[in-house]
Formats: C-alpha cells, sequence, structure tokens
C-alpha cells in the first residue's frame, strides 16, 4: 500500500501555522483536522478557515486518538507548544513546531526525553530557512563550492512590532520565552545549518528595550556572538521595523567563505529590485545577482518522506534540539547580564 502522510493541527495561536500547513498538503499530505485554545484571536479563526474551509474543527482528543494521523503540528502559544508536543509524541505522532519549539529548559529536557523513549520526531519550523526560497538557493551555490568554505555568518531578524494586532500573551515574558527564545531562534537555526555545525557555544548575548518605555519588561532588541565547530556567527533581532517599510521585516542573512559571500535579501530589497527572495554573490570572478523565485522550499517534502523512511534528510533531531538549546542558553545570559546590569 502507497504511503500517505495524514496530519492533524493543535493550536494556531500564530500566523506561521498556514505556510506550515500550507506546506505540508503541497507535500502531498492530507489535513484531517485541527483544534486551538479558547485564547486564539477571533482574526487568526477566521484567516485559518478562510485557508483551509473544508477541514473541520474537531477535539483535541479525536486528533491525538486517531492513529492513521502520523503528524501533529503546532503553533499554539509559545509556552504551551512543549505540552502539545508531549501528549502527540505518547499518542505516536511525529511533531513539527512552530519556532520557538519550547520556552524554557526544563521543556526541553522533557521533550529530549520523550522523543528518547517514544522514537518520536520533534522538529521545528525555523520558517526564516525552511520557507525562503533563497536560502534553498544559497545551500546549492554553497553545495557547488561558489565560496568555499563557510567560516561566519550574520544574521538580521528586524520585525515590525504592530503593537494594536498583538494578543496579551505576547507582551509576556513567561509566554513568549523573550526575544531571543523567540525570534532568534531563527538565526541559532540558519548559523548551524550554514556552518554545518553540530557543536557550538554563546560568546555573548545581551538584550534591551530601547523604544517602548511604555512595556519596561518588554524585550525589543537583541543580539549574539556564536562560536561553532564549523564557524563562527553573529545575530541581532528587533521589533523596530519601521512603518515605512513595504513589509514586516528586512530578513538578511550574510554566508563568509574562504573564496566569497552571499548575501541574502529575502523579504525586500531596499532601494533596489522589486520582490523578494534577492540573492548577491561575491567571489573571484565578480559580482552576481540571482532572483531564487523557483529554487523551490524542499524541507516539506522531504520531512513527509522521512516520516515514512524514518531518515533525516528534512533536519536531524539533534539539529532541532541544540537550535532551541543555543536559543534557551543565549536568553538566561542576556537575562542574567541584564539583572547584574
Amino acid at each position: 500500500m502507497a504511503f500517505h502522510l495524514r496530519f492533524g493541527i493543535i493550536g494556531i495561536d500564530h500566523n506561521h501555522i498556514l505556510g506550515m500547513a500550507r506546506g505540508m498538503v503541497e507535500a502531498g499530505a492530507e489535513l484531517v483536522g485541527w483544534t486551538t485554545s479558547s485564547a486564539t484571536p477571533l482574526k487568526m479563526l477566521q484567516d485559518f478557515g478562510e485557508a483551509f474551509p473544508e477541514t473541520p474543527m474537531l477535539e483535541e482528543a479525536e486528533l491525538l486518538e486517531d492513529e492513521s494521523i502520523q503528524l501533529i503540528l503546532t503553533a499554539a502559544i509559545n509556552s504551551e507548544r512543549a505540552d502539545v508536543a508531549l501528549k502527540a509524541m505518547r499518542h505516536g505522532k511525529d511533531v513539527l513546531v512552530d519556532k520557538p519549539g519550547c520556552t524554557t529548559h526544563r521543556q526541553l529536557e522533557d521533550l529530549r526525553a520523550c522523543a528518547h523513549e517514544t522514537r518520536r520526531r520533534w522538529l521545528v519550523s525555523f520558517s526564516e530557512r525552511v520557507s525562503v526560497e533563497s536560502a534553498t538557493l544559497a545551500d546549492r551555490l554553497i553545495a557547488e563550492g561558489r565560496i568555499g568554505t563557510v567560516v561566519q555568518t550574520v544574521g538580521l531578524g528586524p520585525h515590525r512590532l504592530n503593537a494594536p494586532l498583538r494578543p496579551t500573551w505576547f507582551w509576556d515574558r513567561a509566554k513568549t520565552g523573550g526575544i531571543l527564545t523567540d525570534i532568534c531562534a531563527h538565526q541559532f537555526d540558519q548559523f548551524l545549518h550554514f556552518t554545518g555545525s553540530t557543536e557550538a557555544r554563546i560568546v555573548s548575548a545581551s538584550i534591551g528595550n530601547v523604544a517602548n518605555p511604555g512595556r519596561p519588561d518588554f524585550q525589543d532588541f537583541g543580539e549574539v556572538l556564536l562560536e561553532g565547530n564549523g564557524g563562527r556567527g553573529y545575530a541581532r533581532v528587533d521589533w523596530l521595523t519601521p512603518d515605512g517599510l513595504p513589509t514586516w521585516g528586512d530578513g538578511r542573512m550574510t554566508i563568509l567563505g574562504t573564496e566569497g559571500y552571499i548575501e541574502l535579501r529575502k523579504y525586500i530589497d531596499i532601494a533596489g529590485e522589486d520582490g523578494k527572495d534577492h540573492v548577491f554573490l561575491v567571489d573571484k570572478a565578480g559580482v552576481q545577482r540571482f532572483q531564487a523565485s523557483g529554487e523551490g522550499t524542499p524541507f516539506f517534502s522531504r520531512l513527509a518522506a522521512d516520516i515514512e523512511t524514518r531518515a533525516e534528510t528534512a533536519m536531524t533531531q539533534a539539529h532541532a534540539f541544540l537550535a532551541t538549546e543555543l536559543a534557551l542558553t543565549a536568553q538566561a545570559i542576556a537575562e542574567k547580564a541584564q539583572q547584574n546590569g
């Protein structure tokens, strides 16, 4: 019998779930049903209903106990994602979690133990890489040897705050995990991926509130210096994108190699060409500009195949755990430094 992947969704509190679900459907998987909490904003419920109008809303127990469902997706409130994942794995299902995969070291320890015990996969959808065609093109250019050996990454992750549109939990540090745990999770993933590092440590980390005095506990700026066994990295994230930018953030990634470098301008090329997924390569031959549209985002189809074969072509379990551990550790280091101020 041919393998047919069926999946369910528990928690749609962040709109990343739309891209995650579409990615799996486009990979040939069937969305069986979904559920979420009573705290999910009406706008999110409407957007999800419009995207998947024929998919029924079910009880959580129905999704967990349906043995034909092999995969659970979740974009619940950040602090609740670990609980969803633990339940799913204990019901024999693999899990794809929106970033951040969890918000505390204790949750991470529980997830590690559960994945080991159940032999289920716990993976994180780091959308700033796995859902971005310019990152796919960068993978190909690096594999072709165009910039030599990668030695460093510089990742920039600015975001627009959109304060009036944010749910109450967005302002709660305990629920979000903090800026380095949350939006900087993307940068830890990309650092490990592009440098090929399987071991890494936080050299330094800092956080701050530079533009939101009315919310003194909110973190709107963060930066991290990293060292891995495949290279070094720097990351800066913030909630400072000005309203004049015609997209939510000017996300960029520069990958430095021994023979050249690549810059990804993922979502916009300010004062340049229209569109997104712009890639620049500089080497001894000169400067090249690529438009990555059409390169695809193979993560989801690879994940679907991995669920059947138990291979790790989409993302290794070790990678998901290490990227998450780095995010949690950086957050802890930065908060301790801030307290000692």
